[in-house]
């Protein structure tokens, strides 16, 4: 079937969202006189949300009393200051002007909250620019559920099969999958040293975001 919509997961994906995650630790740490953590080390779990943040910046017992207030304290940073250093991946921009030019919808579905998730949308433009996003809050079940990926396509009123999603973890290929879209992993994105793409079954891996120009392409004419 021929290309009708694109789907793009935020962090990792669509938008470079460490600065913001790696700053909040980072002040997180003045503020309590301890050295700057290893950058290295927080951008390996960003995918694994505000929990694995604390526990890669603070050396805390993952079962003690310490971790639950820090992660309500690096949410509430987060809050006021999603969208100061967080940009568009180099080359998206360009990306979603030639979808804008060939006329295809795309939209963005992500397992960040909404009242993240809007805001950043907005203070970077790309609300009005965007036709659809769809968040958990959204929902019963998050990815790696196929519920939001069906959602988006709903919204966007399209068939998943004519559908590309894609995402820089394993749950984005496995519930774009079981919609039944096409998937693209995003090998540029948060991947845990640990992690291995190429195993993720995904239609395709790309290691840059214009490399998504030829896939389009080829999608378009429905090759």
């Amino acid at each position: 079937m021929r290309l009708q919509a694109v789907l793009f997961d935020m962090d990792g994906t669509l938008l470079d969202t460490a600065p913001d995650f790696i700053a909040i630790i980072q002040g997180m740490r003045q503020d309590r006189g301890l050295a700057l953590a290893d950058e290295a080390r927080l951008r390996g779990v960003i995918s694994g949300g505000a929990k694995a943040m604390i526990l890669a910046g603070f050396e805390v017992d993952p079962l003690g009393t310490e971790l639950e207030p820090l992660r309500l304290e690096f949410l509430e940073r987060y809050q006021t200051h999603c969208a100061v250093h967080t940009r568009l991946f180099e080359g998206m921009d360009e990306i979603l002007r030639d979808l804008d030019a060939a006329r295809l919808r795309w939209g963005v579905v992500t397992n960040k909250p909404v009242r993240f998730a809007e805001p950043i949308m907005q203070r970077l433009g790309l609300a009005e620019r965007s036709a659809c996003l769809v968040c958990p809050d959204h929902v019963t079940h998050s990815k790696p559920d196929p519920e939001m990926v069906v959602l988006a396509c709903r919204q966007l009123d399209v068939d998943p099969q004519t559908a590309l999603f894609i995402g820089d973890d394993l749950r984005d290929i496995e519930s774009g999958r079981a919609a039944g879209s096409k998937t693209v992993a995003a090998r540029y994105g948060y991947i845990h040293p640990d992690d291995h793409p190429e195993h993720w079954g995904a239609d395709a891996i790309i290691d840059h975001p214009l490399e998504l120009r030829a896939l389009l392409d080829r999608a378009l004419c429905g090759c």
